[in-house]
């Protein structure tokens, strides 16, 4: 069977996956959720002719050689208007903000302006319109100001609420079931036998899972048996989708294919084209998405930012895609590729403006120092030719 390139495999994730349902929040409790519809303005923005500076409000054609002086009648800071018409050679003291008076079409700022009393010495000539921030020049009312699949970042919680938004309807978060496999781990914090080991991918993916908006639901370890399997798979009955770790290679002691599949896992595929991780199997379990990571924690991790992550984005609406990559610098050469596509990690430092990423010595799977370590993953195609000292290169960023 041909292994699937990593675009293929995350578009076909996509393509399976359909969103979960929405529920409106309060607004302060939707920061990092995903709008389920589009979101139009309540109000205007600004709801009037505002001072975009500190200064006075007049009529151009009053100040159009300079200097000039003029009377000043009044004044509007924020949230006070001057309630009379500015006339000719008159001016209003003007505040950030504060509503432009009747008859007033321009801000003088008051570093180019002198006052003595209740008179102003405008020195720099006047512009129509400078400075004044138009009614609406935000948004209108009615007006569609963030659309559906937005991720409600500080910037969007923001503007949601100067569109004057109390709730917001978001896409439920998706509850993650997911286990390890195998005879040979043990949870954190209990004794490994002679044979085995921690099992320690478990943390690192519920935190994963809790930065891409879900909930984990951490079911421990299935024992290499039918009975274990099934149990595990039983308790995922509430889960949105289901991951589990390992188990999904070709040995006679994985699994998970043979026994999920007498209890409704359905493969769509199996084996990507890359490396870490090539042992991956996406598909649905009782018509929930359906996630097998490999057993290594390294090819577990790195898959899971490719491809848990797209679900999970496709679960909360948005589209499903390859985590974000930034270019950076070779700090070593790199030999040419073979026919998987290569995440590599390296160490990440900015030098004279610029990214460089250094591969780390050792690569193994295994070793989750290793990936600790890395600021990045040096994201090398299939077939890539070999790279000098200095080229440019695609990485993805890890979080620290």
């Amino acid at each position: 069977m041909a292994l699937l390139p990593v675009a293929d495999a995350i578009e076909k994730i996509g393509a399976a996956i359909a969103p979960l349902e929405a529920e409106r929040i309060p607004l302060a409790e939707a920061g990092h959720r995903v709008l389920a519809r589009d979101l139009a303005a309540l109000r205007t923005q600004p709801p009037f002719d505002a001072s975009a500076m500190d200064g006075y409000a007049l009529r151009a054609e009053d100040a159009a050689k300079v200097p000039a002086e003029l009377k000043v009648i009044g004044e509007a800071p924020a949230g006070r208007a001057f309630e009379s018409k500015v006339g000719s050679g008159e001016a209003v003291r003007i505040f950030t903000g504060g509503p432009l008076p009747e008859g007033a079409d321009t801000i003088v700022i008051q570093e180019d302006t002198e006052r003595s009393g209740d008179t102003v010495r405008i020195l720099e000539a006047a512009v129509p319109g400078k400075h004044i921030r138009r009614a609406g020049l935000d948004f209108s009312e009615g007006e569609s100001v963030l659309k559906q699949g937005a991720l409600l970042g500080p910037a969007a919680l923001s503007l949601a609420a100067a569109a004057n938004h109390t709730a917001l309807d978001v896409y439920r978060r998706p509850r993650v079931a997911f286990f390890a496999t195998g005879d040979e781990l043990v949870p954190p914090g209990e004794e490994p036998g002679p044979s085995q080991i921690v099992a320690s991918t478990g943390a690192g993916l519920a935190a994963l899972i809790r930065r891409c908006g879900g909930v984990p639901l951490d079911l421990g370890i299935a024992r290499d048996n039918r009975e274990s399997l099934l149990e595990k798979a039983d308790a995922t009955k509430d889960a949105d989708m289901v991951v589990t770790l390992g188990g999904a290679s070709v040995g006679e002691h994985d699994l998970v294919q043979d026994v999920l599949g007498g209890a409704g896992l359905d493969v769509a595929f199996w084996r990507i084209a890359m490396r870490p991780g090539k042992p991956l199997m996406f598909g649905a379990l009782s018509g929930k998405p359906f996630l097998g990571l490999p057993g290594n924690p390294v090819s577990a991790l790195v898959c899971a930012e490719l491809f848990l992550s797209a679900a999970l984005m496709r679960l909360q609406g948005r589209q499903a895609a390859h985590p974000r990559l930034l270019p950076a610098r070779l700090a070593v050469p790199l030999k040419a590729n073979d026919t998987r596509q290569d995440y590599i990690r390296a160490a990440l430092e900015e030098e004279d403006g610029e990214w460089r990423a250094k591969p780390l010595s050792v690569q193994d799977s295994s070793m989750l120092s290793g990936l600790a370590r890395a600021g990045c993953l040096i994201v090398r195609p299939p077939h890539a030719a070999a790279a000098e000292t200095g080229a440019l290169v695609n990485v993805l960023p890890l979080e620290g």
